[in-house]
């Protein structure tokens, strides 16, 4: 007898648990835990990816009507609502296990099972219909096959709305009403929900979140994105290893006005009303949305939230963009056009005068010429073409040549930068904060760079050349081939300001203070140097000479100038 009994527990344990549930009776079922649907309470329900998920529920004797609703999180799922019906009502004592669940008891009488209602989807839904005989168990079935997620279930039984979710009005759309550059104004049909009493401010408010990436079906979706985009801000920050004030400024860009989203959030199965971050909450329908960027797409979501019940109700939401900014007017550059520039430096001003140039010739080089007027003032130049920042700049009091290369059109750019503690540009004064920039642009033909400077701008007088009617002087020049050009004026000889305005073109000067014009060059850096004398003049009077060196491309550039005194006895 014990040698059977062994064969039989062998021939068990080897031929699997199928052989096992073989020997049970035929409506034994596998022992599950047994979760029960509570009548008028939010449950919530975690599924796992692939994993059949039972919720059971009985109804009172004398519920007619019964409805269920599913509010899924951010993916479908596939639910269903099935009905088990007994012929005989199962005796008050069984003779079963004690560890057997009220389900499985069911399961062991005689009826069979009815499915009535089944749906696949990411939205609210509700299911509304008759009870079936009083001696019956339902069961709600749910799964999920993208991803673990979680779903809350409302079990209302009567007839009638069940009060727990808000009611949406037969308009649930949102509208825009206007778009800015920096704001949008937003407004819905209200919901009879929010409803004001005796006074008191309703337990229901409308929740408005905005995004850059896509439209949310129910508050829980919004829960998940913001968690989802805070782990990727978080994942990064660690690849990076940036500091955690880049991180959280750069998450801020993304979800506005959300200071308690930025906390670590654990997977959230009701509406918590408290953690989303709307830049909406009111009990009014509408809402102006700021602080957004220019020419950037948004998406809109308007929610009505019971702060009571844990639960909410979603208008369809809308999307827009926002405008562009106003772009600054651009000002074409003529072929060797010099063009005076006024300039004004202000803190709020990101941009400044623009301008565009287009060389001519196969080659598409130019030459940028600039130089301010006033001694303090500077100014930042960018040049570009299509979209891309070929150089940048600072041009001060001294003449700046840039070179344009390569390219068939270029945007110049011209900002001005703090004038900072000048003693001539007294802070607070706008007025004084303006100054002149002269630039001229040309052609470079068959030049491969910009034109080679003097190595000094002085000019030197010769005291011992120096009589009562003629002074001779002497300049750096180039090993270019240059026309040089002498300019005289007389002055009191009590006069404080002697040098000339260094913006003053040659063009703009009288003709008789014209002395002379001559060519130079000079191969050899180190020698380059030319000499002139000036003739015709008063005895012990007082001059200002200047010289500039005239150029085919670009401003002349103008040298520094020379005070000299006639003698008065020869």
């Amino acid at each position: 007898m014990a040698l059977s009994w062994c064969l039989l527990l062998a021939m068990a344990l080897f031929s699997g648990p199928g052989t096992i549930y073989a020997l049970a009776p035929e409506n034994e079922v596998t022992l599950h835990p047994t979760t029960w649907l509570s009548e008028n309470r939010v449950t919530p329900v975690h599924l796992p990816k692939g994993h059949t998920r039972r919720l059971y529920f009985t109804l009172k004797k004398k519920a007619d009507l019964l409805s269920v609703t599913v509010s899924p999180c951010a993916v479908p799922i596939e639910w269903s609502l099935a009905v088990r019906t007994l012929k005989d009502k199962p005796p008050k004592k069984t003779h079963w296990s004690s560890k057997k669940s009220m389900p499985e008891v069911w399961w062991r009488g005689s009826g069979r099972e009815v499915r009535i209602y089944t749906y696949t989807g990411n939205a609210v839904d509700t299911y509304t219909g008759p009870a079936y005989a009083p001696a019956s168990i339902y069961i709600l079935r749910l799964k999920s096959n993208e991803q673990d997620t979680q779903v809350s279930a409302y079990l209302h039984e009567g007839p009638g709305p069940s009060g727990a979710f808000p009611e949406l009005p037969s308009d649930p759309r949102v509208h825009t009403l206007g778009v800015g550059m920096t704001s949008v104004t937003l407004n819905w049909a209200p919901s009879s929900s929010v409803v004001i009493k005796d006074g008191h401010r309703p337990h229901h408010e409308y929740c408005v979140l905005v995004n850059h990436k896509h439209n949310y079906r129910n508050l829980c979706a919004a829960h998940e994105g913001i968690r989802k985009e805070i782990q990727s801000m978080q994942k990064r920050q660690r690849r990076d290893k940036q500091s955690k004030e880049i991180v959280w400024a750069t998450l801020k860009d993304w979800w506005w006005r959300q200071p308690d989203a930025l906390k670590d959030h654990e997977s959230s199965t009701t509406d918590k009303f408290e953690d989303t971050g709307c830049v909406c909450r009111d009990i009014e329908s509408v809402c102006t949305v700021s602080d957004l960027l220019p020419d950037t797409q948004y998406y809109f979501d308007v929610f009505i939230v019971d702060k009571v019940n844990g639960t909410s109700a979603a208008y369809t939401g809308t999307f827009t963009r926002t405008h562009e900014e106003a772009r600054p007017a651009v000002t074409s550059l003529r072929e060797g056009q010099v063009k005076w520039v006024t300039l004004t430096w202000d803190a709020n001003s990101l941009q400044g005068d623009q301008f565009r140039f287009k060389p001519r010739g196969w080659q598409q080089n130019g030459l940028l010429t600039l130089h301010t007027c006033n001694g303090t003032s500077k100014v930042k130049v960018t040049v570009s073409s299509k979209g891309r920042t070929l150089t940048t700049q600072e041009v001060g009091h001294q003449l700046a040549q840039i070179w344009l290369q390569g390219a068939p059109s270029y945007l110049i750019q011209l900002q001005a930068l703090d004038p900072g503690s000048s003693s001539t540009i007294p802070k607070g004064d706008s007025s004084k904060s303006k100054f002149c920039l002269k630039m001229q642009t040309s052609s470079a033909y068959h030049r491969r760079a910009v034109p080679v400077f003097p190595t000094t701008l002085q000019i030197k007088s010769f005291n011992k050349l120096r009589t009562c009617n003629s002074v001779t002087l002497a300049w750096m020049g180039t090993e270019e081939r240059s026309l040089y050009c002498i300019y005289r004026r007389q002055i009191p000889l009590d006069s404080k300001h002697t040098s000339t305005d260094r913006c003053l073109d040659p063009e703009s000067r009288p003709a008789d203070e014209r002395v002379l014009c001559k060519y130079f060059q000079e191969l050899n850096p180190r020698r380059a140097v030319t000499t002139a004398v000036v003739s015709e003049l008063e005895p012990g009077m007082l001059y200002v000479f200047d010289v500039y060196l005239m150029r085919r491309w670009g401003l002349p550039i103008k040298y520094h100038s020379k005070t000299v005194r006639t003698r008065s006895e020869c």
